[in-house]
C-alpha cells in the first residue's frame, strides 16, 4: 500500500487534491480512498488530507500516521506543526515553494531521504499562471507523478478533468503538465 499525507491550508484544494490522486489511482485499476482530517473549516486553517493506494481492497480507516509521501502545499506550515511525523525513510517529500530546501532550513531532512526523493515546485505560480487563482493541488499531482511515478500523469490528467470540466479543467492540466516538466527538469540536474 502507498500512503499520501497532504499538508496546507484551508482554501488551497488540499482535500479535492487528495480525491483526484485517488480518482487517478482508480483510472490505473488500483482500489483507492481519500479522505481529510480538518481542525477549524476555515479559509487558512491547517487542512490535511489522505490518499491511499493499493492493488487490493483497503479495509483501513484511521489518518495516515507513517506516510510514504508527503506533499506540503503551504511551507508555512513547517513553523506550526511536525509535517514530517512519520515520513518513511524511504519516502517522498513535494514542497510547493519557488525557495530552496536550505532556504526552508529543510537540508537535515531532505539529506535522511534517498536522492532524488525530494523536490520542491513553484505550483502556486503555476496555478496562477494558468488557472488564475493560487490552487497548486492539480499542479503538485503532475508534480507527484514525475516524482514518485506511482501513477502516470495522464490518468492525473484524466482525474483533473473529471472533477473540472471545461476551461478550468484544461487550465489545471496545463499547470499539471508544467509542474511535472519541472520535476522532471530538477530529477535530470540532480543525476547528472
Amino acid at each position: 500500500m502507498f500512503q499520501v499525507r497532504i499538508h496546507g491550508r484551508g482554501g488551497q484544494g488540499v482535500v479535492t487534491g487528495a480525491e483526484m490522486l485517488s480518482v487517478a489511482a482508480f483510472f490505473e485499476g488500483r482500489h483507492a480512498q481519500a479522505f481529510p482530517s480538518f481542525g477549524s473549516e476555515r479559509t487558512g486553517a491547517p487542512v490535511v488530507a489522505f490518499c491511499r493506494i493499493d492493488d487490493q481492497e483497503i479495509r483501513l480507516r484511521e489518518p495516515i500516521l507513517e506516510p510514504d509521501c508527503l506533499i506540503v502545499q503551504d511551507p508555512t506550515l513547517f513553523k506550526v506543526i511536525d509535517v514530517f511525523a512519520g515520513l518513511r525513510s524511504q519516502g517522498y517529500l513535494l514542497v510547493n515553494t519557488n525557495k530552496t530546501f536550505a532556504e526552508l532550513h529543510l537540508g537535515l531532512v531532505v539529506e535522511r531521504l534517498p536522492k532524488g526523493h525530494a523536490v520542491i515546485v513553484p505550483a502556486t505560480e503555476l496555478a496562477l499562471k494558468h488557472v488564475g487563482r493560487p490552487v497548486p493541488n492539480a499542479a503538485l499531482l503532475g508534480a507527484f507523478a514525475a516524482l514518485t511515478r506511482f501513477v502516470r500523469l495522464e490518468s492525473v490528467e484524466r482525474a483533473i478533468a473529471e472533477a473540472f470540466p471545461g476551461k478550468i479543467g484544461a487550465a489545471n492540466v496545463a499547470a499539471a503538465r508544467e509542474a511535472h516538466e519541472f520535476v522532471v527538469l530538477q530529477q535530470h540536474e540532480t543525476a547528472a
